[in-house]
């Protein structure tokens, strides 16, 4: 149970020296270890590594702010369309500089890297006596080395380019950056992950996914690549992506990273999709398919340090009921219920058209603007319920079936296209729907959604991805398959921004039988929402910026 283990990493954080860091664009940024001097033994390695985790941990971090800034995509999106300063401004493209969850975000995954930075500058000072001592130091280091990797890509992925350094700041001055390119950050993640991948260890029976291991920093690296070879926004407002040379190169570094996971042969695909998320809910781990876990938990549901999944996102719940309450502010656009096969198990699981109600565990909704995201659930939950908003549940970042599908995509776009089928069948098979043949003779079948009315083939759905060839239709299935298995999960928007798809995806639903409660249509501005603006008070405090936000945001 993955409750265990958040006891103890909150134990170690609390004999941690902290200081009040009121806002860290004023103060000095997260110095919540007095000194390096902190580092004078092994234990206390630990509990610096444990803060940096803990800054992920937190309700208004990855919680609940990082559900928001998910959406709106394609396929969900968050219920009520007037403007609130907060979530549902995000999900519908009616974001500000001044908006309250993005300048939470801002701050934290600023503190977490400072938090890194201070640990990698002192790990290697502590001494050590014996060789455990040793390989305990290089374990922190390479944890270190993957926080600061993850975040940085966080960064980059909402605010492009940003201020950025890799020392720990010892002044207020510090504070104060000019924006860095986006690749050379990319570049400096790039290498933190190749760090962490060499020191960290491999996952093993009874590993807990709560703490980085070298198949979470390899998956992170291959979702890296993947997103410095697609799309993204320029501080010009105009999209672009690497040459062909370029890209070819980042594929095939995908592929060598797939090739250690089959070396090492611990990681696969749960029996089980629907048990996967289930087992989730209840605080299960499984650490073949599960990577990478944010962790939360607090001993009485109301602390910072608890989440918000099954209780924010997930089927509407009654407070009266046995379960606890759940608010279920994301809907899922109803026309993805009718895409699944009926086969596919990925469908009962990942959209849930029902609420539960004090007498009944599933009242079935008629109404299409109730359909609900199914991965978290509060009856999965043990209960009864500690706090009627948060929960234990735990957030999975990275995922086996996500290495699989990137690995497809590489071997896809290096021409391999024939391996990326049999590949690509790996989690369809897991999920009981009909595998896509070699010939693509059911390609039209599987991918081009039908018509419930009477049930014939539609035109082609994505004008936007040509599929004359066989690389084309293999991208068509990966556009529908990566958000059958991964939706939800933090990719969905991003693969569309790197496919550079992302406008013409959102406007592909503006016809959507719940459009006049999903605006991102009619709001979104390509050439400007693919990046979020930055926070208002980084601007006003931060004069290195020039005053220049993102495109669109000045």
């Amino acid at each position: 149970m993955k409750t265990n283990y958040k006891i103890i990493l909150l134990s170690l954080l609390s004999t941690l020296l902290m200081t009040s860091c009121a806002d860290l664009l004023t103060e000095k940024p997260s110095s919540y270890i007095a000194s390096a001097s902190f580092f004078s033994n092994t234990t206390n390695a630990n509990m610096a590594i444990v803060g940096i985790y803990d800054d992920l941990s937190k309700l208004k971090h990855y919680g609940t702010s990082e559900m928001y800034v998910q959406t709106s995509d394609d396929n969900y999106y968050v219920s009520g369309t007037a403007t609130d300063n907060q979530k549902r401004d995000i999900s519908h493209y009616m974001v500000t500089p001044g908006n309250i969850n993005l300048g939470d975000m801002w701050m934290y995954k600023y503190q977490g890297i400072d938090r890194a930075n201070l640990a990698i500058e002192n790990i290697y000072k502590i001494p050590f006596k014996t060789s455990a001592d040793s390989a305990l130091l290089i374990q922190y280091d390479g944890e270190a080395h993957f926080l600061r990797a993850l975040l940085s890509y966080d960064l980059v992925r909402y605010w492009g380019d940003v201020p950025y350094k890799t020392s720990s700041s010892s002044a207020i001055g510090d504070a104060y950056n000019a924006r860095v390119e986006r690749d050379t950050i990319y570049n400096q993640i790039v290498a933190d992950l190749n760090i962490a991948k060499t020191k960290l260890p491999w996952a093993k029976a009874g590993s807990s996914p709560e703490r980085a291991t070298q198949g979470a920093a390899r998956a992170l690296l291959m979702r890296v690549l993947l997103s410095r070879a697609g799309y993204y926004l320029k501080m010009d407002g105009t999209l672009t992506r690497p040459d062909d040379t370029k890209r070819t190169a980042f594929f095939n570094a995908i592929i060598d990273e797939y090739a250690a996971f089959q070396q090492n042969g611990y990681h696969s695909l749960f029996t089980s999709y629907y048990q996967f998320f289930k087992n989730n809910s209840a605080g299960i781990l499984s650490s073949q398919e599960s990577l990478f876990e944010i962790a939360f938990y607090t001993s009485t549901g109301d602390q910072e340090d608890a989440g918000n999944w099954g209780a924010g996102i997930g089927p509407l719940t009654d407070p009266a009921s046995k379960y606890g309450r759940a608010n279920s502010y994301f809907r899922v656009l109803p026309e993805w219920d009718e895409w699944y096969e009926a086969t596919d198990i990925r469908r009962v699981t990942n959209i849930c058209k029902y609420s539960v109600t004090p007498t009944s565990d599933s009242v079935s909704s008629t109404n299409k603007y109730a359909y609900y995201p199914g991965k978290w659930r509060r009856q999965w939950m043990p209960y009864p319920a500690k706090d009627p908003n948060n929960t234990d549940v735990n957030f999975c970042l990275l995922r086996y079936a996500d290495v699989i599908l990137m690995y497809a995509e590489a071997l896809n776009e290096v021409g391999r296209t024939s391996e990326a089928i049999d590949v690509l069948n790996l989690v369809r098979t897991r999920s009981k729907a009909t595998p896509l043949s070699q010939d693509f003779s059911n390609y039209t079948t599987l991918y081009y959604p039908k018509n419930k009315i009477n049930n014939v083939l539609t035109a082609k759905l994505l004008p936007f991805i040509p599929d004359a060839d066989n690389q084309g239709k293999f991208r068509t299935a990966l556009y529908w398959e990566r958000c059958f298995e991964l939706c939800y999960e933090g990719t969905r928007k991003y693969d569309l921004i790197r496919w550079g798809v992302l406008y013409e995806a959102i406007q592909n639903m503006k016809t959507t039988y719940v459009i006049s409660s999903y605006p991102a249509p009619t709001n979104f501005v390509k050439g400007k929402h693919e990046l979020f603006p930055i926070p208002q008070k980084e601007m006003d405090v931060n004069f290195k910026l020039n005053h220049l936000n993102n495109p669109g945001y000045n």
